[in-house]
């Protein structure tokens, strides 16, 4: 699993509490933050290594976070360690897609959690989907049709912050923050 900024690691977190229910000994492994942690995530390397921004930011980190793939990348697919039945991706598709492409290509199932905004721009990212995920869990209700269209599997899964924000915030709460 790969959460690649702190927003992420919060989907994650939420994504893991689905997971763990489910599957009550499940091992999750892999980039992960605190959220993750929490929930008893082995963090083999922590998730702010990948969070930068901007492109001059991108450049001068480029050659450790090729680096920090190509490694995930080897470990996945040659151990140390078992093969993991499954990745999931959450959301950073600029990290994600390339490595899933790998794992995909490797034999190992993949999914990405929060669909690439191909509806709002960089809709030439959809053949890259297509070949990297074997499905999509989409966060958005119109986004499972939409990738349905391009031949794409994906499952409405709903937003995992719609359980933690209320509906009607406290006024008085509010007002004191």
């Amino acid at each position: 699993m790969v959460a690649g900024e702190a927003s992420g690691d919060l989907l994650a977190g939420l994504l893991l509490d689905g997971l763990r229910a489910r599957w009550p000994g499940l091992k999750p492994a892999g980039i992960g933050g605190p959220h993750m942690a929490s929930r008893g995530f082995d963090a083999w390397w922590p998730s702010d290594t990948l969070a930068v921004r901007g492109y001059v930011e991108v450049l001068r980190h480029y050659r450790e976070i090729a680096g920090i793939r190509s490694q995930l990348r080897q470990r996945l697919l040659n151990g140390p360690g078992p093969r993991p039945d499954i990745f999931i991706g959450v959301d950073a598709p600029d990290f994600n897609l390339d490595l899933e492409a790998a794992l995909k290509a490797g034999g190992i199932k993949t999914v990405q959690f929060v669909c690439p905004s191909i509806w709002a721009w960089r809709a030439d990212r959809v053949e890259k989907i297509r070949r990297s995920v074997d499905h999509v869990l989409c966060i958005f209700p119109f986004e499972p049709a939409l990738l349905a269209g391009y031949g794409i599997a994906a499952t409405y899964v709903g937003h995992p912050l719609a359980a933690v924000i209320a509906l009607r915030p406290d006024r008085q709460a509010a007002r004191q923050a």
